[in-house]
C-alpha cells in the first residue's frame, strides 16, 4: 500500500472523522502547516470551512487558532 501525502490524509479526515485543528493534525499525523494544506485543498475545490476558535494558552494569555470543516 502506498503511502498517503498529507494532503491526503487531511482530506481523508475531513470525509470520515470530520473537522480538525492544528493540535490535532500535529499530534495525529505529524503535520504543522495544516493551513497551507487547507489552502491547496480549496485551490483543488474542497469546500472546506474555516472558523476561528478563541481559547486561553498555559499563561493564561488570550490565543485565536482555526478549525476546518469540510462542507458536503
Amino acid at each position: 500500500m502506498a503511502k498517503l501525502t498529507q494532503k491526503q490524509k487531511i482530506l481523508r479526515h475531513l470525509q470520515e472523522i470530520g473537522d480538525i485543528r492544528p493540535v490535532q493534525a500535529f499530534f495525529d499525523y505529524s503535520i504543522m502547516r495544516l493551513a497551507a494544506i487547507v489552502f491547496d485543498l480549496k485551490d483543488d475545490g474542497y469546500d472546506i470551512e474555516t472558523t476561528i476558535l478563541k481559547s486561553e494558552n498555559k499563561f493564561g494569555e488570550p490565543v485565536r487558532y482555526a478549525q476546518y470543516k469540510l462542507n458536503k
